[in-house]
């Protein structure tokens, strides 16, 4: 209860950037960079209806194509995120009303509208969700195509961004595609931020205060085997154990206060599968 209470508010944290990085920035500076936001911004420029409610028809009409072409397993980790996202861009549409850009300063408005609604993205997908929309469409195009989804989604966002030439102007176009391609860049990294954890590989005189300090203080298991040294002969415990940042911060700080003649080695591992990490598949 207590994972998923903090997930539900990851969820929303992440929904909540992402819609003030599109009402902020991208919807007033016509930055059509891919996604269902991008669809609904060239949309809105037909339809006299604010960007929200067009996302939401948007993403109603993704989730039924979904559920007919990929089955309702496939689209019910987006059903929340499509709907939530789309209702709180309606309501920072009220709350906040952008008829001009925040500054005169484009492309440094196109960096926040590319790494807000990024970040938050990467916080909903972090917490086992995703924000639906032109995901949904990447899917279904993969299915019937020899793509993958992560080149069906890139078309697509570039298709979207086409229509700004057509809609708004040549400059706003140039922007919007430079705009999905730093989302690319910026998607992966973040992600792989969230994710990373410390593999830490530890020998040291002093093994047996080290593993009731991983185990008990720190609460996480480790692994322990015997090794020899090339230059003594000396047999000794290697400990080996993975840990979030700041218990691994934690870790060394002990290590080095018990034992200052320890050997640490320290790697970032961006994908841990097993008990109290991720599961298979």
């Amino acid at each position: 209860m207590k994972q998923q209470a903090k997930n539900f508010i990851g969820i929303n944290l992440g929904l909540l950037l992402f819609a003030f990085g599109v009402v902020v920035f991208r919807n007033p500076n016509n930055f059509a960079s891919g996604g269902m936001s991008g669809l609904a911004l060239l949309s809105h420029y037909f339809i006299p209806l604010p960007v929200g409610a067009i996302m939401m028809v948007l993403n109603v009409l993704a989730l039924l194509l979904g559920y007919l072409f990929l089955g309702k397993n496939r689209i019910k980790g987006s059903i929340y995120g499509t709907f939530v996202l789309a209702a709180m861009v309606w309501l920072l549409e009220v709350l906040l009303p952008m008829d001009n850009p925040l500054t005169d300063q484009r492309f440094m408005e196109l960096i926040f509208s590319v790494f807000l609604p990024g970040f938050g993205a990467a916080i909903v997908f972090h917490c086992g969700a995703t924000g639906g929309g032109t995901d949904i469409i990447a899917q279904i195009v993969s299915k019937f195509s020899r793509w993958k989804v992560t080149t069906a989604l890139l078309v697509v966002d570039f298709t979207i961004a086409l229509g700004a030439i057509f809609i708004f102007s040549t400059e706003d176009f140039l922007y919007s595609v430079l705009g999905v391609c730093i989302r690319v860049f910026a998607m992966d990294s973040i992600l792989e931020s969230l994710r990373v954890h410390k593999v830490v590989v530890i020998i040291s005189d002093h093994s047996a205060e080290i593993k009731q300090y991983v185990n008990y203080t720190l609460k996480r298991g480790a692994t322990v085997h015997m090794a020899k040294g090339a230059f003594t002969d000396k047999e000794k415990e290697v400990i080996t154990t993975v840990l979030s940042r700041r218990q691994a911060l934690l870790l060394q700080q002990f290590v080095n206060a018990n034992d200052p003649a320890a050997f640490i080695t320290i790697c970032n591992s961006t994908e841990i599968v097993g008990a109290g990490f991720g599961k298979l598949g």
